[in-house]
């Protein structure tokens, strides 16, 4: 096992049930202290403070992302799943909180990392390796990946979770549940529970690396001889449920493409809204997880290397068709229709005030209006997306309170927009209606 530079902050990972509570009580406690000490303080200048002043300041955000970047597992992964802009249910002070661990994580020392090795494989493992690199080449809530090379010259990508997250998830998806409701600053009358339920029930997916060994494979499948695309194979031979090896490709971070010609951004962007496309209408099948971690750019080859599999799954017909006949409607003007199937996908309650109705109506106008232009959608100008976040924003405080999503919804929704996001980092342009037009037929 071979020594590697100093790897970005070795901290072991708490495994207990009770060292993981504790944790997040000292964060809890110390966060609100700071409250209750800048507060007073506020208050003693005959000022009245915010809660989210209070809540938002540089030392609190600090010291919540630290904690749970800690911890990893179920708590961090909730913190990089409400950080997304992916129309999140959560008001954007609690985003703004969990931003930051969107490419941040801890990582196991090498002890830990040999122990769980050790573990999981045959004694004696390390003899058929040529070398093992301890540090990691990627770090993430639930895991960690190393690079290592087989005595026959085979490259591998290791994926080694992390000891204890599996079952710390409950527990771990309760007490931020806790944390979150105590800043506050929820919606009145929105109730996260659901959302908390279904979260538990995706990670403990996640975290069985045998279930994402074989979505790997099965997308790979549907996938075939795309030439646009690159996924690692797996090595069944040097897999368990803990550890998930595959061969290792390689690639740049997807932003790295930033820098490429605009036919080639255009290009990046189009196929993979394209392919999105592909698993909600013709696969079935969605990788849920828009992370731009998860996506590398090989600029010889002008392939995207497709990555981390454990948020794929069905996507079932009924999901599917709800949003064919939504944006059929839509892109024919028939908003009437439209709001029709707004509802029956569960995004406003049959119950809405009119008012309500009326706004989101405006909102996704706009929306259709921008994927009709014959021009295509120039994702580097976001005039729209600023515009629809401050109505959405004064829809919130109308008192417009949505309600639970389904899961499978939500997951959807996730995809669509990170592509979205992705592309507008690429400054793409794309004729997203041209794409649609292939699945809806002309509208």
């Amino acid at each position: 096992m071979s020594k590697a530079p100093t790897a970005p902050r070795p901290i072991a990972v708490p495994t207990a049930r009770l060292t993981r509570l504790a944790g997040l009580g000292a964060m809890t406690a110390g966060v609100a202290g700071a409250m209750l000490r800048d507060g007073a303080g506020q208050w003693g200048r005959g000022q009245r403070p915010a809660m989210r002043d209070l809540l938002l300041t540089p030392a609190n955000i600090t010291r919540i992302a630290d904690q749970l970047a800690k911890m990893r597992g179920a708590a961090m992964k909730i913190g990089q799943m409400v950080s997304m802009d992916t129309g999140d249910v959560l008001p954007p002070e609690l985003a703004q909180i969990m931003a930051r661990l969107r490419d941040s994580a801890d990582t196991m020392p090498p002890a830990q990392l040999r122990k769980v090795l050790d573990a999981q494989w045959p004694k004696g493992w390390l003899s058929q390796f040529r070398h093992f690199d301890v540090r990691p080449i990627a770090s993430a809530s639930i895991g960690q990946v190393h690079r290592a090379q087989l005595r026959d010259g085979t490259d591998l990508a290791i994926k080694v979770q992390y000891p204890g997250v599996a079952r710390s998830i409950d527990s771990d998806v309760a007490n931020v549940g806790a944390l979150i409701r105590m800043t506050g600053l929820l919606p009145k009358g929105l109730d996260i529970a659901p959302y908390l339920t279904d979260a538990a029930r995706q990670l403990h997916e996640e975290t069985d690396y045998a279930r994402e060994a074989a979505q790997m494979t099965r997308y790979a499948a549907l996938i075939g001889d795309r030439p646009g695309f690159a996924i690692p194979q797996v090595r069944p031979d040097w897999s368990t449920p803990q550890v998930l090896a595959m061969t290792y490709v390689a690639g740049q971070p997807i932003e790295a493409a930033v820098s490429e010609a605009q036919d080639v951004r255009d290009r990046i962007a189009r196929d993979l809204i394209a392919l999105t496309l592909d698993e909600l209408w013709t696969f079935g099948v969605m990788q849920t997880d828009p992370n731009f971690a998860n996506y590398r750019w090989q600029a010889d080859t002008g392939r995207v290397v497709l990555l981390d599999f454990g948020a794929a799954g069905d996507i079932d017909t009924t999901t599917a068709q709800h949003y064919r006949d939504l944006l059929r409607a839509g892109l024919a003007d028939d908003m009437d229709a439209a709001m029709v199937m707004v509802e029956r996908i569960g995004f406003i309650a049959p119950d809405a005030a009119v008012a309500h109705r009326a706004q989101i109506a405006v909102m996704m106008a706009q929306v259709f209006a921008r994927l009709r232009d014959p021009a295509g959608i120039d994702f580097a100008d976001t005039s729209l997306s600023r515009r629809l976040q401050a109505q959405g924003m004064q829809l919130a405080e109308d008192g417009f309170i949505p309600p639970p999503v389904p899961i499978a919804v939500l997951l959807v929704q996730r995809k669509l927009a990170g592509m979205f996001l992705l592309a507008a980092r690429l400054g793409a342009r794309v004729d997203v209606h041209g794409l649609l037009a292939d699945h809806l037929g002309h509208a």
